[in-house]
């Protein structure tokens, strides 16, 4: 696996999901998919683990909340 992952690539990874998820399910899923020590990156910031990488996004408007959990969309994935 890479040293680092883009936030990007969690994201895609969720619309491939195509269901809510809770943040502690986004959170198994990235450990399952990247490994547990996984460092995340987004355009912006850098070494952040998996709960940080999920309150950046939500910080940074990339999850649509429901009764369900989380989602996100296409067009909240930068293209840069």
């Amino acid at each position: 696996m890479s040293d680092s992952i883009h936030g990007h690539q969690v994201m895609q990874m969720m619309l491939e999901h195509g269901s809510a998820l809770t943040k502690h399910e986004l959170k198994n899923m990235m450990h399952c998919a990247f490994g547990e020590d996984t460092r995340y990156h987004t355009c912006s910031a850098s070494e952040m683990d998996a709960d940080m990488l999920i309150t950046f996004l939500e910080n940074k408007g990339k999850f649509i909340a429901s009764d369900n959990g989380i989602t996100t969309a296409a067009d909240k994935i930068c293209n840069h």
